[in-house]
């Protein structure tokens, strides 16, 4: 079975202009306007959320508009406003516009299939917005700079890890404390991020089980007696990627890696370091 975020990598690489550029940006002013148009008028919004039973009675706008419907009416949404607007522009800036589309278009699709999923099957008639969907992006971002600090509230600093942890916490208190089946939404939304991270962590999580001490210079030996013996001379750990499929991709080795690990120009810097 081909590794899911592999064949990932390889639609984007083959479509990079696929997607909506900025489409954070896109997706927050539109917060933004129906977090003002719903203080006008309350109602709105309940035309907005995803509703199975409404969608199939013909308002099929809810497919999309879920996805605009502000995470509070309080002052303090334009906070988290913010941080989607920061997060979702700078995650399109690591992974290019293809890769954070289809991140995004993902969440979306296992959210709607949720939505439908306990409808049918369970008779559930849940109302759903984007919220988790787009919290799970704080997962993702410190995976990529798990050391980047910064304000919370603009004067609390806080490194990215902590932050990450306490969006857990949130959302582990949302599993255990809402009911069934909304209690699964949080699960649902950090699929994706599973998807695109899983394989990675989990090779972090191997390499911390008693790894012994690396030999640079023994291992960069062992690599390149390797690729002496393959039909490829350079392979991405992360994508797997190679030169000899792409062969106007460029490769480079990352220093702050224990042993000696080749990345794609897509993954040198969104990787996490594999570690003695």
């Amino acid at each position: 079975m081909k590794d899911p975020m592999r064949l990932i990598d390889r639609f984007c690489a083959r479509h990079p202009h696929f997607g909506i550029p900025n489409l954070m940006r896109y997706l927050t002013i539109a917060n933004v306007v129906f977090w003002i148009l719903g203080m006008a008028n309350t109602r709105l919004l309940s035309y907005m959320t995803f509703d199975a039973a409404l969608i199939l009675r013909g308002q099929i706008w809810r497919l999309v508009s879920f996805m605009m419907v502000p995470p509070s009416m309080s002052m303090l949404a334009f906070l988290v406003f913010y941080f989607y607007y920061w997060m979702g522009t700078s995650l399109e800036q690591v992974w290019g516009t293809a890769q954070f589309n289809v991140y995004l278009l993902i969440g979306w699709a296992g959210t709607v299939l949720y939505g439908f999923l306990v409808y049918f099957l369970g008779g559930y008639r849940v109302l759903i917005n984007a919220q988790y969907l787009y919290l799970s992006m704080f997962f993702s971002y410190a995976a990529l700079f798990p050391d980047q600090q910064v304000l919370l509230f603009f004067f609390i600093p806080i490194r990215m890890k902590y932050l990450a942890i306490i969006d857990a916490v949130y959302f582990l208190v949302a599993v255990f404390q809402s009911p069934f089946p909304l209690n699964l939404l949080p699960l649902v939304a950090v699929l994706n991020f599973f998807l695109f991270f899983g394989g990675t962590l989990l090779r972090y999580v191997n390499g911390r089980r008693g790894k012994a001490t690396v030999n640079f210079k023994k291992a960069s030996r062992k690599i390149r007696q390797e690729e002496r013996e393959r039909l490829y001379r350079h392979k991405c750990a992360v994508c797997g990627r190679t030169d000899t499929e792409f062969p106007n991709l460029e490769f480079r080795y990352c220093s702050r890696c224990a042993g000696y690990h080749c990345f794609c120009a897509d993954h040198i810097n969104n990787h996490i370091h594999f570690t003695e």
